[in-house]
């Protein structure tokens, strides 16, 4: 049935409340006598966070694992899960960006599951798994890519260099902490760069085919926030009330993914993740103007919502994007986050086959039209 919402099995959403705090609370609510840590390398071994939090847990704290890498590769996954297997917590605190909340997400399905080999995980990889959890996360995001609201995780096959999906009925976070504070440690291109990521779900889910009325309003007030928070933030890095008002965009927007589709720009950005090794949030950077662009003739009131919304109602949505990204010094063609010509024709081989860019408002045929897509982004 196409006219359903799916609620997450998200138990709640702390804002802008430090860290510590909400930790020692959300610990002693659920009850929690066992912990275990899976943190970003950056925040473990470049800042005093994580020393912080293992201190203020004390004897419940059982573990730490801060090697996460990069688009999840199934390998570090299952280093991950053993590690976590290792130590039999009752729940994992997750600090950092979407790489390692991700890389949790597929860990609790190898937790719940006894999966310990790649081999083993490959297997369930693109294939919903309608368990209950054994174990699940508590997550501090620090940075705005939003996947810490969602029930799907990704790993990377490096051997076809592949990215692939990994779902479960409550692999989400239990718990979402936004502590505007702690971002202050993410670096700012990583920061501005994954609210792109968001900035792409929002402008996805309101041009997808879906009839879900929570899109709309929800995506546009997301786009409101972002075209002032994000400037705010690149003006002054220190704006406190701006990185706050970006959290709340991501949470607008990001608690309704899985409940409507995306379109080419997630699509074709995930093949330049596995086939480029681009971050996620430069993929949509260089995307989500070009897609927008070539979808025009298909969805162009919509997109006059969203010229609106991000207050440059003279221009088109492509161009409105478009200023908001160079707005905050970031890359804008496929050749500045190192996407040759000689790639193009793999992505769109790939992507033509990809669920995400078939789902695009504009159908998608061919690979020609892929390739138009990728000149638009050049």
């Amino acid at each position: 049935m196409s006219n359903v919402y799916t609620y997450s099995p998200l138990d709640r959403v702390i804002w802008d409340t430090p860290s510590l705090e909400a930790i020692e609370s959300e610990i002693k609510r659920l009850n929690v006598k066992k912990v275990f840590i899976v943190s970003s390398s950056t925040l473990s071994k470049k800042t005093n966070e994580i020393n912080k939090v293992i201190d203020n847990l004390g004897k419940k704290f059982v573990g730490l694992f801060d090697n996460c890498i990069e688009h999840s590769p199934l390998e570090n996954v299952i280093e991950c899960a053993n590690e976590v297997q290792k130590h039999s917590p009752d729940i994992i605190i997750t600090i950092g960006g979407g790489t390692p909340i991700d890389t949790v997400k597929v860990v609790q399905l190898c937790y719940s599951l006894g999966i310990n080999s790649v081999d083993e995980l490959k297997k369930i990889s693109n294939k919903h798994q309608k368990i209950e959890s054994k174990i699940r996360q508590i997550a501090i995001p620090t940075t705005l890519s939003g996947g810490e609201y969602s029930i799907i995780g990704g790993a990377m096959d490096t051997k076809i260099q592949l990215k692939e999906r990994y779902t479960g009925d409550d692999i989400c976070p239990q718990v979402v902490i936004l502590d505007p504070e702690i971002t202050l440690h993410t670096p700012d291109w990583l920061w501005l760069s994954t609210a792109i990521r968001s900035v792409d779900h929002a402008v996805e889910g309101l041009c997808s085919n879906s009839t879900n009325p929570l899109i709309p309003p929800m995506a546009l007030n997301s786009l409101q926030l972002f075209g002032s928070s994000l400037r705010g933030t690149y003006k002054d890095r220190e704006d406190i009330v701006s990185r706050s008002l970006s959290q709340k965009a991501v949470w607008m927007i990001a608690k309704n993914l899985g409940n409507t589709p995306m379109g080419a720009s997630h699509g074709i950005g995930y093949l330049l993740g596995s086939i480029g090794s681009v971050p996620h949030g430069h993929t949509s950077c260089v995307m989500l103007p070009a897609v927008l662009k070539w979808n025009e003739s298909h969805n162009k009131e919509k997109q006059k919502w969203i010229a609106n919304a991000l207050g440059r109602p003279n221009l088109s949505a492509s161009e409105a994007v478009s200023e908001l990204i160079s707005d905050l010094g970031l890359p804008k063609t496929l050749e500045e986050v190192g996407i040759k010509e000689s790639h193009w024709d793999k992505i769109a081989e790939y992507g033509l086959n990809h669920p995400t860019v078939q789902s695009n408002p504009k159908p998608i045929n061919k690979k020609d039209d892929i390739i138009q897509i990728l000149k638009l982004a050049s």
